[in-house]
């Protein structure tokens, strides 16, 4: 029986039915005879001395509908395609190590990436040549794809050395990617030379980076807030806070249903890209904790509740895990599912009418394309109880009533690296709001990896598989895969207390060190070394919409080297941020949990209260350590009697101390010097805030 993944003969004339992506089922009916990547694919343009033409894009994008439409979903183009070049397409969220790759592959070529992501390859997989979005015809300075298809097929044809000398460049150039920029420790001075630096290109008026479109950019904010953090300056806290409030009561936020969309396309965080996607709902909830925990405000507060209610209601799979994304199309339009009109919502609401549509921007001409989305830029501040509980009531009603609109489609599949931002976030957060629920969704959404995501479970295998849809994983694990779920078991850990998840991280650890770790010149490579098929192993530590894994490393093995004391763990959290620190020279906002990874591993404030889980004394030193505006944090409770690791710095005060005249007590910990225990919340959480008046080491 031969096998259509590695049997040329035996390609399918559109091969994408058996898949899992939604995004390629979106194609599966498509005139183009796809092909999924795959040996195969290759083996059959070797054969027939064709180029390949290799498709990404992924679910939730309005710019891969409009070429599908345009042009997949076209008999001409389609048969264009099908006699001149093998067709490939690749979901780049199942797919992130392909499509890291070609996107590289593109910028070389002197062109802005993005999705839909269109590259021609040589049979060997080398690029020679591509683009992203193509019209069907000469359109806004762009040639058409028809156009284009003759032209490449013509060069492949005939001026074959061309080719050649293209794709041998381009090769030679993306062997960079697995080249690291090895440097020094990121001293505290560098670290607010960073910090000044995004405070200078920030939009004092509107919050984000200036200029448009705009994004939620939560790893550079996150650094801002922890230069707040470290420092006391005022000018970071407002400038996390003033991008925060922007975004919470700008359009990007679904003041009906909850959650932010992807980006706003203009400077005011009015317009979104309506498209939702797991990955930065996840960030903007942790960015929320951390910002209520510094302010107590409500507004940080409600979106929380609301977010994490969005992802009960609409995005929970199997009643466990998180799928990726929600369309920003429906009906064939993109935003028509969100968007309003004034007659609308009058006759919906009646009497709370006008005040509804004085708070939320709601006037006959519209706010955008002549439709209305929902936003309170002009009227922030909340108001008092009566006024906001009513404005509640409407948007349950205009909930209601847009719930019977077609709905845009779902990407139910469940990424692992994705449920990792999710539960880390849901579990800090929980943590710091004190909503247990949110810790057991964490929980059960962490469980769920466990059991559907991992090879060989039964033996103990520690392996992941990054996707999962309707019963099925599959894909190979990223190195973003492990370490994100690597931070997701620490903070379950610190949240829970429950021994299971250090060990797990512990595991996954190991795992990501025996198959992705450069033990050459360090750091972790985007690909196990066991995954065939790629040009390159990359390796990289930008954190872009998603953190970097190497990013995310140091974080982990700090955290890791602190909660179990093991000191061998700091020494290789510095060595990695020592194997990509020379980055910084080049691009300082490249990565920045690299550089905040580098400040928590010298400036950590290891957290330990010592009482049962059950006393109310040792509850309240419990919400007083997480609730003090403390990113830097690194916690643990323990019960009377138990023992901590030996290297970690509070062994001995509290095995010498343990309860404090018999009272529940916390000890906090800077490098290997303890306070005296405390047993008074307030004087933790004090002691807590203490670096805000410059008084961390380094």
């Amino acid at each position: 029986m031969t096998d259509p993944m590695t049997d040329p003969d035996s390609l399918a004339a559109n091969a994408l039915g058996a898949e899992t992506s939604p995004y390629l089922l979106q194609h599966k009916d498509n005139p183009v005879h796809w092909q999924p990547w795959s040996d195969a694919a290759f083996a059959a343009a070797k054969r027939d001395n064709r180029p390949v033409l290799l498709s990404i894009g992924y679910s939730a994008c309005h710019w891969c509908h409009v070429m599908a439409h345009e042009s997949f979903e076209d008999d001409g183009i389609a048969a264009a395609m099908n006699r001149d070049f093998v067709n490939i397409k690749v979901d780049r969220e199942e797919r992130p190590d392909v499509d890291q790759i070609y996107q590289h592959a593109l910028a070389l070529l002197g062109e802005q990436g993005g999705w839909p992501l269109t590259m021609f390859l040589t049979a060997e997989r080398e690029p020679f040549w591509g683009g992203t979005y193509f019209p069907p015809e000469d359109r806004w300075g762009r040639p058409g794809f028809p156009r284009v298809l003759d032209r490449i097929a013509a060069i492949y044809r005939d001026e074959g050395d061309k080719v050649r000398a293209n794709a041998e460049t381009l090769k030679s150039a993306l062997a960079g990617l697995g080249v690291n920029q090895p440097g020094g420790p990121v001293a505290r001075q560098t670290f607010l030379q960073i910090a000044d630096f995004l405070l200078s290109r920030m939009d004092h008026a509107h919050g984000g980076l200036a200029g448009a479109p705009k994004f939620p950019q939560c790893g550079l904010f996150d650094l801002i807030w922890r230069a707040w953090a470290e420092t006391g300056n005022p000018q970071y806290r407002n400038a996390v806070l003033l991008v925060l409030d922007r975004m919470s009561q700008g359009g990007i936020y679904d003041h009906l249903g909850g959650g932010y969309a992807r980006y706003s396309t203009d400077t005011f965080w009015l317009a979104p890209h309506f498209e939702k996607m797991l990955y930065d709902n996840a960030q903007i909830l942790e960015l929320l904790a951390h910002a209520w925990a510094g302010t107590g405000a409500d507004l940080y507060r409600i979106r929380a509740d609301e977010t994490v209610a969005w992802l009960t209601r609409e995005m929970l799979i199997d009643g466990r895990a998180f799928a990726s994304a929600l369309d920003a199309d429906s009906e064939g339009e993109e935003g028509k599912f969100y968007v309003w009109s004034q007659d609308e919502i009058e006759g919906l609401l009646g009497g709370d009418a006008a005040a509804f549509c004085e708070a939320y921007d709601v006037s006959a001409d519209g706010n955008w394309e002549g439709k209305v989305i929902l936003n309170r830029s002009q009227r922030p501040m909340l108001g008092d109880a009566d006024h906001e509980a009513m404005l509640e009531r409407c948007r349950a009603v205009l909930l209601e009533a847009r719930a019977a609109r077609p709905r845009p489609g779902l990407d139910d599949k469940v990424l692992a690296d994705w449920n990792g931002y999710t539960i880390h976030a849901l579990a800090l957060a929980g943590a710091i709001l004190d909503r247990p629920e949110w810790i057991g969704l964490a929980a059960g959404a962490f469980d769920f990896v466990l059991d559907e995501m991992t090879l060989d479970k039964e033996s103990g295998g520690n392996r992941l598989l990054h996707s999962w849809r309707e019963g099925r994983a599959a894909h190979p694990a990223t190195a973003e895969d492990y370490a994100s779920l690597i931070r997701a078991a620490l903070t379950l850990f610190e949240a829970t207390g429950e021994a299971r998840y250090l060990a797990q991280a512990r595991r996954w650890t190991e795992a990501i060190d025996r198959h992705f770790l450069d033990a050459a010149d360090g750091g972790y490579f985007l690909a196990a070394d066991d995954v065939s098929g790629l040009l390159v192993r990359a390796k990289s530590v930008h954190d872009n919409a998603t953190p970097s894994s190497n990013g995310l490393m140091v974080h982990n093995l700090v955290r890791l080297g602190l909660l179990a004391g093991d000191t061998d763990m700091l020494g290789r959290a510095d060595a990695l941020v020592k194997a990509f620190s020379g980055e910084l020279n080049r691009n300082a906002l490249a990565a920045p949990l690299l550089t905040s990874g580098a400040r928590l591993l010298e400036t950590a404030l290891q957290t330990v209260v010592v009482g049962p889980a059950d006393a109310a004394e040792t509850q309240a030193l419990v919400r007083a350590a997480w609730q003090a505006p403390a990113p830097a944090r690194v916690f643990r409770r323990i019960d009377p009697g138990d023992a901590l690791p030996d290297g970690h710095p509070a062994h001995g005060p509290v095995e010498r101390r343990g309860l404090a005249d018999g009272r529940p007590a916390a000890y906090v910990c800077q490098g290997m010097t303890c306070s005296l225990p405390m047993t008074d919340p307030a004087a933790l959480t004090e002691r807590l805030t203490q670096p805000l008046r410059g008084r961390s080491p380094a």
